[in-house]
Formats: structure tokens, C-alpha cells, sequence
């Protein structure tokens, strides 16, 4: 059959299936086209008002297309359903015409990424409207030729799946370990091994300004304050954290300065581990890394209309403190981790790098069989 040209509403159906089953499996699609947990508090909800989302079923949304550059779209390739916000749209393809896997595919590129772009429309949010989604066209191979590439593309995904389960093995180990000196060792305020800095950038001569993300590291602030003078230095081997915690979710940006001196917020706390011998500090920041830490600093934020976790409810979290080589040996756990899922990362993009690669070869067979 060689190559034929489809519009995307011709091929699609639109489902509909709402939570009748009680999943309790609240899931959302990022920018990066997969499907993450909700962040949003679920309590209370009703989830039958939900949709369910089961294995080779599509998840759309077309708000902020324009903003983000990106169509956000994801196929859920899990066995277990899971139950989206009524907001998105879910649709199924018609596979005797494309394979559900060949049309993610399709949209694993920047290219089609601006495609989506272009076509958004709307003056501050820009949204890709679902009738110009379904009117988009693209040139498709036959099915056969579809499959081919396809097996590649599951043969990728399988072998990065293969590596990421590995990777969540190593992350039990290390909790079982952290669990393990819980229960061993009895827990120290770290109050006594650290102390605030409060240095500030009054003459000008650092000029890295950063921010500090939810996932606890820093990084480039969307916008910089125009009063640099004021702003607090962080040097290497400090710890800088925000204070505010009203709109951070539930995460607390907190991080470790581990290179060039920076500065941030004037509202920031800036501190640092004064007792080196006895507490490392990427020891401590794998503790704050931590789901409890955050839990508990988010309970302890005090405040009416913003919450602040203050200097003084830091000094009072209590951690355990082995001795300096055992610190030693779990921080070496940790970064074997944190190289691997970074690693993995990699992989992933890797991935979606190549699927332009593979749906050009599958359009040029399809070419070559029509000529």
C-alpha cells in the first residue's frame, strides 16, 4: 500500500469512560509527554467524575500549548488503568490504520512541537484547540511498514524500562539502609552543627544570581530582582534554602552549594555545617531530600496568609548521626543513584531523539513501496 496521508480525526475515537471501578490512581501528562502522580491534593474528591486511562489509551490537552511549545500528549503504556482530571481528553486510535505506538511517535519531536505552536491560538495562554489537533495531517506508511519501527522503538523502551527497574531496586536498598540507622541510632537536633550566614552581595562582585527548584537543587530564577546589593551569598559548602512555603507544594527548596560562590533571595536563609568532623554535608542534604523532611517542614511553616519554615524550626530537625566513615558510605550509595537515574534520564531523551530518525526511514519505505 505504501504511503498514505491521514487526518488525525479520522483516525481517533473519543472515550469517554468515567471512574466506576474506584481507582484511586490520580495521574496527570507534563510537557515531557509522561504521565506523573497529581501534585494536587486528591482528598476529598469525587473520583468517580474522573477518567479512566488503560493500556494504549491517549491522554490530550491542549492548554498552553502556545506558552510551553509543546503538545501535550502521552500514551499509557501500563496494565493497570489509572484515572485522569476530566479536563484532558482521552481517545484510542484505530489500529487497522496506525498503530497506537507509531502515533506517539509521531509526536516525540520538536518539529511537531512546533507544529502545534504555530497552529495554537489565543492571545496569553495560546491553547492548541482539539478540533485544529483532530484536523492535522500526516503522511503514514502501511501498517506492516509501521510495525518494523515500531519493534525498534519497544525494543528501546524496554531496554530503558529494564534499567529503571534496576534503578528503583537501588533506591530500596538505600531507604532500607537510611530505615535501618533509624531504628539503630538514636536522632540529634542538627542545631548544634550548623549556623546561619547572613553575607550580602553589597559590593557587587558575585554575579551568579540562582533560585532553588522543588527537587532541591539550584538553578537560573525566571526573574532576578533589580536590587542586587541586597541579595545573600552563597558561598561553597553552604546550604540556602526558602523560607516560604505557602506555594511550594509540598516540596522545600533547599539546596547544597557544591561550586562557585552564587547569590539568591534576600528572603532565602543561608546556613552552614560548622562541624565538618562530625556531620558531612551531603549527608545532610540526602536527609532533606527526603519526603519526611519535607513533611515535616511544611507542618512546622507557621504564618496566616504566607507560611515561612524560619531558621530556628531547622535547627530543631533531628537526624542521625553516625560516625563520619558510615556518612561516608551512604553518601556513596546515593550518588551511585543519583548517577544512575540521571542516567537514565538520558536515556529516555535518547529515545525520544531518535524517533524523528525512525519516522523518517518508515516514510521513505512507505515512498519506495508506492514507487
Amino acid at each position: 500500500m505504501g504511503l498514505s496521508k491521514i487526518r488525525i480525526g479520522d483516525v481517533i475515537s473519543l472515550v469517554d469512560e468515567r471512574n466506576s471501578l474506584g481507582i484511586t490512581d490520580f495521574y496527570g501528562i507534563n510537557i515531557s509527554k509522561e504521565f506523573m502522580p497529581t501534585v494536587a491534593n486528591t482528598e476529598n474528591l469525587d473520583n468517580s467524575k474522573y477518567k479512566i486511562v488503560r493500556k494504549n489509551r491517549f491522554v490530550y490537552s491542549g492548554m498552553q500549548t502556545g506558552r510551553d511549545k509543546c503538545i501535550r500528549i502521552s500514551m499509557f503504556m501500563k496494565n493497570a488503568p489509572v484515572i485522569v482530571s476530566p479536563a484532558y481528553t482521552t481517545f484510542e486510535v484505530n489500529q487497522e490504520q496506525i498503530l497506537p505506538e507509531y502515533f506517539f511517535m509521531l509526536f516525540l519531536s520538536k518539529e511537531k512541537d512546533r507544529l502545534g505552536w504555530f497552529h495554537s491560538d489565543g492571545s496569553v495562554r495560546a491553547n492548541l484547540d482539539w478540533d485544529v489537533f483532530c484536523d492535522l495531517e500526516f503522511d503514514i506508511p502501511d501498517v506492516p511498514t509501521q510495525q518494523k519501527y515500531v519493534d525498534i522503538y519497544d525494543a528501546m523502551c524496554a531496554n530503558q524500562k529494564a534499567y529503571e527497574e534496576s534503578l528503583d531496586d537501588l533506591k530500596l536498598t538505600c531507604d532500607a539502609y537510611i530505615e535501618e540507622l533509624r531504628r539503630k541510632m538514636p536522632c540529634e537536633k542538627i542545631g548544634p552543627y550548623i549556623e546561619p550566614r547572613d553575607e550580602r552581595n553589597s559590593e557587587g562582585l558575585v554575579k551568579l544570581t540562582q533560585g532553588i527548584c522543588n527537587d532541591k537543587y539550584f538553578t537560573t530564577p525566571k526573574q532576578v530582582a533589580d536590587n542586587e546589593a541586597s541579595a545573600k551569598i552563597v558561598r561553597h559548602d553552604q546550604f540556602a534554602y526558602n523560607r516560604a512555603t505557602t506555594r511550594n507544594g509540598e516540596k522545600i527548596s533547599i539546596a547544597y552549594r557544591d561550586g562557585c560562590d552564587c547569590v539568591v533571595s534576600s528572603a532565602y536563609q543561608v546556613f552552614e555545617i560548622v562541624k565538618k568532623d562530625k556531620l558531612l554535608p551531603e549527608y545532610l542534604l540526602m536527609w532533606f531530600k527526603r519526603p519526611e523532611f519535607d513533611r515535616y517542614a511544611r507542618y512546622m511553616s507557621k504564618g496566616s496568609a504566607h507560611e515561612f519554615f524560619e531558621y530556628d524550626e531547622m535547627e530543631e530537625v533531628k537526624i542521625p548521626i553516625p560516625d563520619k566513615n558510615i556518612q561516608k558510605d551512604i553518601v556513596n550509595i546515593f550518588k551511585v543513584f543519583n548517577i544512575r537515574k540521571d542516567l537514565n534520564e538520558k536515556l529516555k531523551q535518547q529515545i525520544k531523539n531518535i524517533c524523528p530518525i525512525l519516522i523518517k526511514g518508515a516514510i521513505e519505505e512507505g515512498r519506495s513501496k508506492r514507487g
